[in-house]
């Protein structure tokens, strides 16, 4: 992805260590950015090993927020060895940044990283979609607003997707053919606001329950029938990644 003018060069300037990679989450990953979204990048830092073995170590997260002529952008990095920590739980979001098609930065750390993914997605994913959905509702039923409302379906069909095909899948658009027949509009919808509520002719409360509630029955459904193992299988490969980037 072609970030603005110079915000990558702020970045750089800002950011203390080397990354293994910078991807693009957030609205513009899962395919409905609207003009005024932010840029949410996301990525892994490699510490040196002075950084590492000695009394005083580097940074394991480093979170960066500013404004960059007037687009708002944030990012989070994690220490190589934190990101391979969370990618062992079942935690969608580092699967979902590892995967991210919107590159800003890549290397070949980064290629391991991808092709180690398939090896450490496992059933209880679906436990990460599941509460992230059930969080989401709750603030749209609060807000009314149509953001939290996408990003219910986003995960639910993200999760019911990788639970029956073992891939990581975060963008809308492209999921959006097993939700309810009216996800289209809602999506256009949110590209014209970041913070617009239901367009007219939206569904009613009652149909989006029940629409939710359905998809939430089909990833509950999906995770007792997939085949996916329980416990991820390419720990140890992760392991030696870690390694090998440490003394490389």
């Amino acid at each position: 992805m072609r970030l603005p003018e110079g915000m990558l060069a702020r970045f750089a300037a800002d950011h203390p260590w080397p990354r293994a990679f910078l991807t693009v989450s957030g609205a513009h990953l899962y395919g409905f950015p609207s003009e005024d979204s932010d840029i949410d990048l996301r990525g892994v830092h490699l510490l040196p090993l002075e950084e590492i073995v000695g009394l005083e170590t580097g940074e394991e997260t480093v979170t960066l927020m500013w404004d960059h002529g007037g687009v708002e952008a944030d990012a989070v990095t994690h220490d190589l060895a934190k990101f391979c920590t969370l990618l062992l739980r079942r935690n969608g979001y580092v699967l979902e940044q590892v995967m991210s098609p919107l590159v800003v930065a890549t290397s070949e750390v980064h290629d391991e990283l991808k092709a180690l993914v398939p090896g450490l997605v496992t059933s209880n994913h679906a436990h990460h979609y599941l509460g992230f959905a059930r969080s989401q509702w709750t603030l749209f039923e609060r807000s009314r607003e149509l953001k939290p409302l996408l990003y219910t379906f986003r995960v639910l069909l993200t999760g019911i997707h990788l639970m029956r095909t073992g891939e990581v899948e975060a963008g809308l658009t492209r999921l959006a053919g097993g939700g309810p027949p009216y996800l289209p509009e809602l999506i256009e919808a949110k590209r014209a606001a970041e913070h617009g509520g239901l367009p007219d002719g939206a569904p009613g409360l009652p149909r989006l329950r029940d629409d939710v509630a359905a998809l939430t029955a089909r990833l509950e459904d999906e995770r007792g029938r997939s085949c996916l193992p329980e416990f991820p299988a390419d720990r140890r490969a992760l392991h030696d990644l870690v390694v090998r980037a440490r003394l490389g």
